[in-house]
């Protein structure tokens, strides 16, 4: 059992900040420390951000993005393409896709994917909602911007399944090389469907 080496306060940082990902225990600590030595300039100002989040942040009713109004900036605003929705599993995928600057389309939240094996059915999921906006018209096309695992990929095929009554164009992103990347360096999945998705030159 290893000793306590500082106080509770102190400790209860630690594990807190071990949570994050990421972060395990020593980077915890060594987080930790360094905002404590920077305390005026770090650790007060990130304690009052987080604050801030606790008490504004909410979850955008329409796609299940995280903003601090509800609709979101993203569904409110009017430059975006509202016949294009771009369908992810995680806020983080949406902030992903918003870098890199591709499309100026709107977004919907799955909020994970399906996974019976973790107890994750549809009901856990905002699909319903996502059927709902698709349901409500204007829409023109739903892009299925999921990760290619196996449980990405069942939730992509079960969502196309519940579209498949609406007149609506379904597609995903391509899998395959990456931009930059060398045919030597990646996996048989990877090139298998680079192979099948080849275009034009």
């Amino acid at each position: 059992m290893s000793k306590r080496i500082a106080g509770p306060e102190i400790e209860r940082l630690i594990q807190l900040l071990a949570k994050v990902p990421g972060l395990g225990p020593r980077s915890a600590r060594r987080a930790a420390l360094h905002l404590i030595k920077k305390k005026e300039a770090l650790l007060q100002p990130l304690a009052g951000a987080m604050a801030d989040a606790v008490e504004h942040v909410k979850v955008c009713s329409n796609c299940g993005n995280i903003d601090t109004v509800d609709p979101c900036t993203i569904c409110i605003d009017p430059r975006r393409d509202p016949e294009m929705l771009i369908v992810v599993e995680d806020v983080g995928d949406l902030w992903a896709l918003e870098r890199a600057g591709a499309m100026n389309a709107r977004f919907h939240v799955l909020g994970g994917t399906l996974s019976p094996l973790d107890g994750v059915g549809p009901d856990q999921l905002n699909i319903a909602r996502l059927i709902a906006r698709v349901a409500e018209g204007g829409i023109r096309e739903v892009v299925l911007a999921v990760n290619a695992t196996v449980e990405g990929q069942t939730t992509a095929h079960y969502i196309t399944d519940q579209l498949s009554d609406f007149e609506v164009k379904v597609t995903r992103l391509a899998h395959g090389v990456p931009v930059g990347g060398e045919l030597d360096y990646l996996d048989e999945g990877t090139l298998a469907a680079a192979l099948k998705s080849r275009t034009a030159f």
